[in-house]
């Protein structure tokens, strides 16, 4: 489509999407309609631009609705009385808050998850005078998250969308699956909850081939298929039953652990809660232990790891033989 064309004279607008988008709202709801046209003469952009906005809007929930115009041409409106519905508000700290929540959810960019959460913010963003969404934009800069090891979720979009439709209408679907150094395997599956851990998603719910609930990493789903059948979540379920007592995710049999850390690590492993059954005992030397009743072998380990060489595992004798295992199997290159 070819560029609008501006009077002359009229220079093109250098801003923001936010702050577009928010002059289009302001245009529609200040007038019975505007077309394309006049929309892109106004903000000085093309009518690819403002279709993109258009979709936008309608896509953050505003009803927006198109119908022709006297002289054949469409007019894009609000519904009658959309302006009498009261804006939700929020104050500076607030806003703040709500980007500090989005900006640890970047790992999602790619997802339709990341697509609400970009409607939601150009709804909170057109809800402001023009003045502020300037500063609401340096508000989202006032935090920045660093990530590592970061996840690409962009390449399972379409398996995202199916799931996600899955648990908010409780779909039961087929997933296609292949654990670690196993062949690929299909489940019937009610969806239950997606669980946020580490920067990954987890499917948690009820496996009919196995007859109990199971926890699937999202990364290692092929394809998702919805299936007609409808699924009710059992009363008595809680997410808590496929991790009670895990150090991490992993549920396996649970153990009293004793770890002695030292002087030089001590104080990052007092800064933090690791487990609900965690109690810690300072020694003269400057050194902690730190006592749980947990399980999950595996992911113990791997964060025991990272604290050596200021890290010593005392107790139970089983998981310090493996941590000392662990340990010359490196050394010897035997991994």
């Amino acid at each position: 489509m070819s560029g609008a064309k501006r009077r002359p004279g009229k220079p093109a607008k250098k801003y923001s999407q936010a702050a577009r988008l928010h002059d289009v709202i302001r245009i529609l709801e200040a007038r019975y309609g505007a077309t394309v046209d006049e929309l892109a003469e106004e903000c000085g952009v093309t009518r690819r631009t403002v279709y993109r906005d258009l979709r936008a809007i309608a896509d953050a929930g505003y009803p927006l609705v198109s119908e022709p115009g006297g002289d054949g041409r469409v007019v894009y409106r609000f519904l009658t009385g959309f302006k009498q519905v009261p804006p939700v508000t929020f104050s500076l700290e607030e806003l703040m808050t709500l980007y500090l929540c989005r900006n640890q959810l970047a790992f999602l960019r790619g997802t339709p998850f990341q697509d609400d959460l970009d409607a939601i913010f150009a709804r909170i963003r057109s809800s402001l005078p023009p003045r502020s969404v300037a500063h609401l934009e340096r508000i989202a800069t006032a935090m920045a998250p660093k990530f590592s090891g970061v996840r690409d979720y962009a390449s399972r979009r379409e398996q995202l969308v199916l799931l996600r439709r899955a648990l908010l209408f409780q779909y039961r679907c087929r997933l296609r699956y292949r654990p670690p150094r196993r062949e690929v395997a299909t489940y019937l599956f009610d969806p239950y909850t997606l669980i946020f851990h580490q920067q990954a998603l987890y499917l948690a719910g009820y496996a009919h081939n196995r007859k109990a609930l199971r926890l699937f990493l999202v990364d290692r789903i092929e394809a998702v298929e919805l299936t007609d059948e409808r699924f009710e979540v059992p009363e008595d379920y809680r997410p808590q039953q496929l991790t009670d007592g895990s150090f991490g995710l992993i549920s396996e049999e649970e153990m009293d652990v004793r770890v002695r850390f030292g002087p030089v690590v001590a104080h990052l492993v007092r800064e933090r809660q690791w487990h609900e059954s965690q109690s810690i005992t300072r020694l003269e030397d400057g050194s902690l232990e730190l006592r749980m009743r947990v399980g999950g072998r595996t992911e113990l380990l791997a964060w025991l790891y990272s604290y050596l060489p200021h890290v010593q595992v005392l107790e139970p004798e089983e998981l310090r033989r493996a941590f000392v295992d662990g340990l010359q199997q490196a050394l010897a290159g035997t991994v």
